[in-house]
């Protein structure tokens, strides 16, 4: 198999093109966009509330509700990342933060591998938003955050696997 050829090297990302010699010998090129990896955090509130943002997204022209999220720089830790983002987007520090799973939002396209962090115990602090975002704060019930995702409010796909995986599985444990 032949290495991958770049076909763009952004900051974040890159895109590569990479060819795979199929069962029959023949080959297939599929484009493929290389991701550092990212964490998505559930901040929870002592009052049964969670800590979403509303983040306004350039590649929707929009804004969307969401977890906290962020990309990893290299070299760190993703318990790293999500203690640095979670205070970046929100202005909160968690006390304790839980490593909840691992997910990929569009593996036939995107290599970008997503560490799901639970963060509790939190203090509130200063927002240091990066050159760029447009965030504000939604700290939401979490009975209303869970009729967000079903009335379709909440259209971010690591939120809505970040909502109802927390409630279905960790929630009521």
């Amino acid at each position: 198999m032949p290495d991958p050829e770049v076909l763009f090297q952004g900051s974040r990302f890159r895109v590569e093109r990479v060819v795979r010699t199929l069962a029959d010998g023949t080959q297939h090129a599929k484009e493929v966009v290389r991701h550092p990896g990212a964490v998505v955090i559930l901040p929870l509130l002592a009052d049964d509330r969670v800590c979403l943002i509303e983040n306004y997204r350039v590649s929707l022209g929009r804004r969307l509700i969401e977890l906290p999220a962020g990309t990893l720089e290299p070299g760190e830790e993703p318990r790293a990342t999500a203690h640095r983002e979670l205070a970046e987007e929100t202005g909160y520090r968690a006390g304790r933060l839980e490593r909840l799973g691992v997910f990929y939002m569009s593996p036939g396209i995107l290599d970008e591998r997503m560490v799901f962090y639970l963060a509790t115990d939190l203090q509130t602090g200063e927002v240091s938003l990066d050159v760029g975002e447009e965030i504000r704060l939604l700290p939401t019930p979490w009975a209303e955050a869970l009729a967000m995702v079903r009335d379709g409010r909440i259209e971010d796909g690591k939120t809505v696997a970040g909502l109802l995986y927390y409630d279905r599985f960790k929630r009521s444990v």
